[in-house]
């Protein structure tokens, strides 16, 4: 057989079909490179819409390379957030420390990205709309997996046959429910819980966060420029993780508000704001650990599957490096041995960034009086300039290049 007709069978095979649940960051991401490896791609999404907006998030290291990749790049460039100065204030309000932001999260300046949560899926979707079906304001209801696909029934009724499905749907994904059972057997609660929402800016901060801290508190405002909103961001210590809370908006209002009932600063403030806020955004500071990211024809990616933290500051940029490799791993095989490989060329990355938050990032969060202490002493010594080469987990994956078969 020449080339030639080998490609003509490429292009005539049927093209197999694939679900993705959640348009978030990783979703959209693997629908643009599944779709550039030949598939035919529906993502499924909760949401009535695309969420705008959002809290500022990074995209360092291997991710970077993904997006320059996807041609994106340049847009996020543009909406890139020039944070420049990041305040440490104590229990009082005075001032602690004021330091380069860059040599508290370990990224590189002019080279990593921060750009609002919105920026960047917009950028996503924008990128694949017109080559993906996308079904908002819907879910899946159940999966049942057989020899020839997976038969989805989704929540508005309507039934229908896939050659894969893909849980992009995050920290609480249903879908890793639905292939491996509840999520406290994966769960890695890391002792605290937050808050995130947004405010009016009658602070007068600029591009910058300040941040005040109390043992096992901490209220932090963030102004990503000069706009009337800041961003605001409520954590505190809590012992287990309240997973009647996370369905419940108002049982997360009354839990943040017993946190920081007598809390200084500005908290007051912020604790009413909270109660208005629309965009209230409330967790449990966890990861995901799994042994395996795939049952049958059903994988996960993102958070689903190996949320990291905020305190590693690199959950987005897992999902986009993990739904570049899954897309790339099903190119040319077929999901059982593109899901093995994906896991194979992809568990030591997420495994090293994980391991992150072993290396001094949840010491921003003292618990203790001693350990602020000592916290409040290495800020006041920090240099004021970060290194010029970041932390290595942020690159510690040089991408490799899939040959599309279509």
């Amino acid at each position: 057989m020449t080339r030639t007709d080998l490609l003509r069978d490429i292009r005539t095979a049927p093209r197999r079909k694939v679900l993705i649940s959640g348009a978030g960051v990783a979703g959209p991401a693997l629908a643009f490179w599944l779709n550039r490896y030949g598939f035919a791609v529906t993502v499924v999404e909760k949401a009535r819409t695309l969420r705008d907006g959002g809290y500022p998030i990074d995209v360092r290291g291997t991710a970077l390379e993904v997006v320059r990749r996807m041609g994106i790049l340049p847009r996020l460039r543009d909406a890139h957030i020039d944070l420049r100065r990041l305040t440490f204030l104590d229990g009082d309000g005075s001032e602690v420390a004021s330091v380069n932001p860059h040599t508290v999260t370990g990224g590189v300046a002019g080279r990593d990205l921060e750009v609002r949560r919105g920026d960047l899926t917009g950028a996503l979707y924008t990128a694949v709309r017109d080559d993906v079906e996308f079904l908002f304001n819907d879910s899946i209801d159940t999966l049942d997996q057989s020899g020839h696909g997976v038969d989805v029934t989704f929540r508005g009724g309507s039934r229908r046959t896939f050659d894969m499905v893909f849980g992009a749907d995050g920290l609480h994904s249903r879908t890793r429910e639905f292939l491996f059972g509840p999520e406290e057997r994966f769960h890695r609660y890391l002792g605290y819980c937050f808050a995130g929402f947004t405010m009016r800016n009658t602070f007068g901060l600029s591009h910058e966060t300040m941040m005040w801290n109390t043992p096992g508190r901490a209220a932090a405002l963030y102004a990503v420029g000069d706009n009337d909103d800041v961003h605001a961001f409520l954590n505190f210590a809590h012992p287990e993780p309240p997973f009647d809370a996370f369905r419940n908006p108002e049982a997360q209002r009354d839990l943040v508000a017993a946190a920081f009932a007598d809390a200084g600063w500005e908290v007051p403030g912020m604790l009413a704001a909270m109660r208005d806020a629309d965009d209230l955004f409330f967790d449990g500071v966890s990861q995901i650990r799994m042994p395996r990211w795939s049952s049958g024809r059903v994988a996960l990616v993102g958070d689903a599957a190996y949320a990291p933290s905020f305190l590693t500051g690199q959950g987005s940029s897992l999902a986009l490096v993990g739904a570049y490799m899954l897309a790339g791993s099903l190119a040319d095989g077929d999901h059982a041995a593109g899901f093995a490989a994906y896991e194979h060329h992809t568990r030591e990355f997420v495994t090293v960034n994980q391991e992150q938050v072993g290396e001094g990032d949840a010491t921003l969060f003292p618990t203790t009086a001693r350990a602020l202490e000592q916290r409040n002493d290495m800020l006041r010594n920090l240099s004021a300039m970060p290194s010029a080469e970041g932390r290595p987990a942020h690159s510690a994956l040089t991408l490799p290049e899939f040959m599309p078969m279509t």
